[in-house]
């Protein structure tokens, strides 16, 4: 019996790491973003944008988000990943939430890591995964 909790214990953890190797800052075709854990979700917020200023040379804000009270808030510090819970079926983050600030609009995601410095996005309407876009994120050096 302590030999069967013993090598659950050790399995869990090795899971656990597994899990938690997703986690840090990436880099995106237009950001940096950092993973973190949420309790058991992942969630994601910005860190900064390639282009952090709008056409009149102010920091940019979440001026699409249907949330009046939200429209000014500065889009870097946004949270925009929430919700991700890890299948161990596929080794896959799936059924998240993405906020794009740039459209307002919430889609539903999955997260998967093809290797410890590359990882794969895909973000899309709840009605079908092949109605949305696919984004491939490197590790921040």
């Amino acid at each position: 019996m302590y030999i069967k909790i013993l090598l659950l214990s050790f399995i869990c953890t090795i899971q656990l790491s597994a899990n938690d190797k997703i986690l840090g800052k990436w880099n995106t075709d237009k950001s940096t973003v950092e993973i973190y854990k949420c309790g058991e979700f992942l969630c994601a917020k910005i860190l900064s944008l390639k282009e952090p200023t709008d056409l009149e040379g102010k920091p940019k804000v979440d001026k699409n988000n249907p949330d009046p009270l939200k429209k000014t808030h500065p889009v870097v510090g946004l949270n925009f990943l929430k919700n991700f819970k890890f299948n161990e079926y596929d080794g896959e983050w799936v059924n998240g939430e993405i906020y794009n600030p740039e459209d307002g609009k919430i889609y539903t995601g999955e997260i998967k890591l093809e290797n410890e410095n590359k990882l794969l996005l895909n973000g899309h309407l709840k009605i079908s995964k092949w109605l949305g876009k696919k984004q491939t994120w490197t590790r921040a050096k």
